[in-house]
């Protein structure tokens, strides 16, 4: 599977920037770094978020499916002065052995077909550290909304809310749908988004 970033990323500017999304904010209030926390970050494009969480504590391990994106995620964690385990993945093929307390994704959901979610999110779940976190973002579909101008052909459909019914049985600690203007391929566009943080807690056990 390829995708329209595998270009992109070969050009020496940062695509993304270097100011992280804002929900890496939330994810720092709700489980900072007080203690060892190991981070995951899906989908990382040219790193910008996982080094963000590098630099504030984090032991951070990251994938992108894109080689060049792979590449600057390395390249800014070694200006920055910080260690990012970066490697080469795909998020619909990859599956977790270690356990993370914290798993993250902005802008990665949408390549995942609907036929493997619930095999990808029990695997997840199920490498999450008691009391950890999950941070995710999907894009959702709006009759309203036109298409993003970058046509990605390896893009799949959510609906809103779809998200959460991964994390019925979790704690969720902030939900939101949001549409937001995007200039990321020059030209004007919007997207509709759900974002979930939830939290994974045991249940009382009962005699």
């Amino acid at each position: 599977m390829s995708n329209i970033y595998d270009d992109i990323y070969e050009q020496e500017d940062y695509y993304w920037g270097f100011v992280p999304s804002p929900t890496c904010y939330k994810v720092l209030q709700i489980l900072p770094p007080t203690k060892h926390l190991r981070l995951l970050d899906l989908g990382c494009g040219e790193g910008r978020n996982a080094v963000f969480f590098a630099r504030n504590g984090y032991d951070v391990t990251a994938f992108d499916l894109a080689d060049a994106g792979v590449e600057k995620t390395k390249k800014l964690a070694d200006k920055s002065g910080v260690n990012v385990n970066v490697f080469k993945a795909n998020i619909n093929e990859y599956r977790l052995a270690d356990k993370f307390d914290i798993i993250f994704s902005v802008g990665s959901l949408h390549y995942i077909p609907q036929e493997v979610r619930e095999d990808i999110f029990t695997n997840y779940k199920d490498h999450t550290e008691e009391n950890g976190l999950h941070m995710l973002s999907v894009f959702v579909k709006k009759p309203f909304i036109e298409p993003a101008p970058e046509g990605e052909k390896n893009s799949h459909k959510w609906i809103s809310g779809e998200l959460l019914t991964y994390y019925h049985d979790w704690m969720i600690e902030y939900s939101t749908e949001e549409i937001f203007d995007c200039m990321s391929s020059g030209i004007p566009h919007k997207h509709a988004t759900n974002r979930v943080l939830a939290r994974k807690t045991i249940g009382l056990k009962t005699k």
